[in-house]
Parts: C-alpha cells; sequence; structure tokens
C-alpha cells in the first residue's frame, strides 16, 4: 500500500481482539498511517497502551473528547479505509441498523471511505439467521466482508468463526485500496474439484476446495474487473458480476466455452478430473454385489480447448497440482496446453495446495519467466497470478 494511507482500525470486544495488534503492526510496517479506534468491550481483551504504543496515533474511544468536539467526524472523512477487526454480532448489527452508540460506529457511519469488517465470533452466532441478513445487507451497501476461518475458538471449541489470519486482513486492505488496474477487463475464473458420477451416491473426485480459485475471483472484482466464477464447490462468494455453480467436468466446459470467446483474461484455477466413468449405474450399487468393474475414459480438455480456439489477445492462465519434478511437469504442460501462463504448485509440502488457507505457487510464463511466489494466503497469492496476467495482457496490447 502506499505510505502515508490513513487506516482507521476499529477493534470491538471479542477474544480474537488479540489479534489486532499484530494487524496493526502489519500495517504501520507496510507503510499505513495507523488510528486505533477501541470501543469499551474491547479493552476487557487488549490494553490501549499497547495499540498506542504500535499505532501512528494513540487510541481513541470517546465520542466526548475536549480537544476535539466531533472525533468520529474528523476520523470518517480522513481515513482511506476503515478496517474493523474483529468485528462482533453486536458491532454487525448496530451498524446494519445505523446505530452510533460509540465512537467506533458513529465513525463508521461517518464515513465514504470503503469499510472493511473482519467477523469473529463463535459458530453458533456466526450461522445465527440475523447475523446472516445483517451481513448480507452490509454487502449490498458495498462493505467488504473479510469472512472468519474455520479453527480453534475461545473455550477450546473448534469450527467455522475464527478470525481471518492478520496476513489476510492486510491483503484485504491492500486488495481494496488497489487501484481498479482490471477495469474494462472481463476475467472468466474456475474453481473447485469436479465430480463425476458412478451411481447416484458415488462419484470420482479430488481434494480440491475451490478457495484459490475464488480468491481469484473475488480478487479480480476487488480491482475492477467484471467477473464470471465457474465453479464445482460451495464456497459462498460475493460482489462478483456471475457465479455458475457446475457439478462434473462436462457441466464446467459446456459453461466455460459459453463465457470463453467474451473474457480477456481466464484463469483455469479449477482442479477438472481427468477420467470419468465410460457407464453411471442408474441405481446405487450393492456390496453384496462384490467389488464393480468401473470402465474410465477420458474428460473433455477444456485447457488445450482454450488454447486451440482462443482469440488473439487473450491471456489464458492454466493451474498444475504436482507432487514430483514441479519444473519439469508445470513446462511440459504450459508448452503442450499453449497457455500463457502456468501456475504449480507442490500438494504434498505442508500448508500449501488443496484445502488450505494458504499456498506457495510458482508461475511459470511462456516467454520463459518464472515468478515464485513463497507460502502465503491465497488472496495475496491471487493478486501475484492476476499480476502476472495484467503484465501478459499489456504487453500484448503494445504491440
Amino acid at each position: 500500500m502506499q505510505a502515508g494511507t490513513r487506516v482507521v482500525l476499529g477493534v470491538s470486544g471479542g477474544i480474537a481482539a488479540y489479534k489486532a495488534i499484530e494487524v496493526c503492526r502489519r500495517l504501520v510496517d507496510g507503510g499505513a498511517h495507523v488510528q486505533p479506534v477501541l470501543t469499551r468491550g474491547a479493552t476487557r481483551f487488549v490494553g490501549e497502551t499497547t495499540f498506542s504504543a504500535l499505532a501512528s496515533e494513540p487510541v481513541r474511544m470517546s465520542l466526548w473528547s475536549e480537544d476535539e468536539p466531533i472525533p468520529h467526524t474528523r476520523l470518517g472523512q480522513g481515513a482511506d479505509v476503515v478496517l474493523v477487526a474483529p468485528a462482533t454480532a453486536r458491532l454487525i448489527a448496530d451498524y446494519a441498523a445505523g446505530r452510533s452508540g460509540d465512537l467506533l460506529t458513529a465513525t463508521l457511519i461517518a464515513t465514504r471511505a470503503p469499510v472493511i469488517l473482519c467477523p469473529a465470533m463463535h459458530t453458533e452466532m456466526w450461522e445465527h439467521p440475523a447475523v446472516q441478513e445483517n451481513l448480507a445487507t452490509l454487502r449490498r451497501r458495498g462493505v467488504h466482508i473479510v469472512p472468519p476461518e474455520s479453527g480453534r475458538l475461545a473455550g477450546g471449541d473448534v469450527g467455522h468463526g475464527r478470525l481471518a489470519d492478520p496476513a489476510t486482513i492486510v491483503a484485504a486492505v491492500e486488495s481494496v485500496l488497489t487501484p481498479g488496474d482490471l477495469s474494462g477487463l472481463t476475467v472468466l475464473v474456475t474453481a473447485g474439484g469436479t465430480r463425476e458420477a458412478i451411481d447416484p451416491v458415488r462419484f470420482i473426485g479430488n481434494r480440491s476446495s475451490g478457495k484459490q480459485g475464488h480468491a481469484i475471483a473475488e480478487a479480480a472484482a476487488a480491482r475492477g474487473a467484471t467477473v464470471s466464477l465457474v465453479t464445482a464447490s460451495t464456497l459462498d462468494v460475493s460482489g462478483l458480476t456471475e457465479v455458475v455453480r457446475v457439478v462434473s467436468a462436462a457441466e464446467m466446459h459446456d459453461a466455460v466455452m459459453a463465457r470463453a470467446d467474451a473474457a480477456d483474461v481466464i484463469v483455469m484455477a479449477a482442479a477438472v478430473a481427468d477420467f470419468r466413468p465410460v457407464q453411471v449405474m442408474p441405481h446405487k450399487m450393492k456390496k453384496a454385489s462384490g467389488p464393480p468393474e468401473i470402465r474410465l475414459e477420458p474428460t473433455v480438455d477444456i485447457l488445450a480447448a482454450l488454447g486451440r480456439s482462443r482469440r488473439p489477445g487473450q491471456v489464458l492462465v492454466g493451474f498444475a497440482a504436482e507432487t514430483d519434478d514441479v519444473a519439469g511437469n508445470a513446462r511440459a504442460k504450459l508448452a503442450a496446453k499453449g497457455v500463457d501462463l502456468l501456475v504449480a504448485n507442490d500438494v504434498s509440502v505442508p500448508a500449501v495446495g488443496f484445502e488450505h488457507d494458504t499456498n506457495a505457487v510458482v508461475i511459470y510464463g511462456a516467454d520463459g519467466s518464472v515468478t515464485p511466489v513463497e507460502l502465503t494466503t491465497k488472496l495475496t497469492a491471487a493478486h501475484r497470478v492476476l499480476d502476472s496476467a495484467l503484465h501478459v495482457y499489456r504487453r500484448g496490447a503494445d504491440r
């Protein structure tokens, strides 16, 4: 982010407030001017002194300041972005209802800067219809939501609702503040692992969660692109022009090919099955019948089909999940599929690839370029992939 970017960092009263200390540090290290605003509830979990020492200005908490009669207006008007981490269910409800009961909620209502909320709460609270409806209301108003992660919660519970990793939160701030360098471009993204039916119950599939593809789609939208996402994942998604849910490789092929010609950039992040059963049994196979013999046939190669049919100036990005000879396999696939960029990762490495919230990739270019992306959040990796794709697009436009 640009040096001097003014970030109002709101901290509300949840156990995850301690993570906001690391968010504050990362923002300051990145060059931001950070003004912390804490609720009274936040001080039950973290101290004012810590934030005042790490941030660019002392902590503000009160609407009633002798040296400044309208602090919420100054904060709201002066911010480049307002970030709340953690955002409790109460704060989300107050903000959705327009209730300004303290300095933080008053600042949220008084600002025209982008607002980013990072919810954190127990799973039962996160899944409550009232919380989800309030978030939906805020999304419609243009508020950016960094969804919570699954993991260990307060009290030893495990579930969904854990505050997003500080690196993910800072990446979201950078994304919101990034100039719309993809404005005017249409980006088509695929995500998730396809399922090829064996019978009405069983299928051939893979471990892809769709997280990386969804991160690419949302990052592209944040940078101003018109985005269509064709996904075999059930993950939630927001802010995109179009979301098409598919199951099989054939369904993904049809959805992609119907939209491919209109796209300036196509990112094939999906894990598409290579084979499918020749025959799908109409009824569930029974164990008593013994082990079945399942004959397979190749699925359609969507990436290769795009490589053969794409129009001039279109940028095509492929993905390769490997477990050995990553560089050799990636370069071979790069040449065979006719793509501009091939994003490869070693999914046998801890915290990389399938089902993780982090990734480490190498971006191979048809021009011989090699761009490594060390272990980071999938959102940050998404931006690096889009940076490379945009570079290829601009280079083609200049020719």
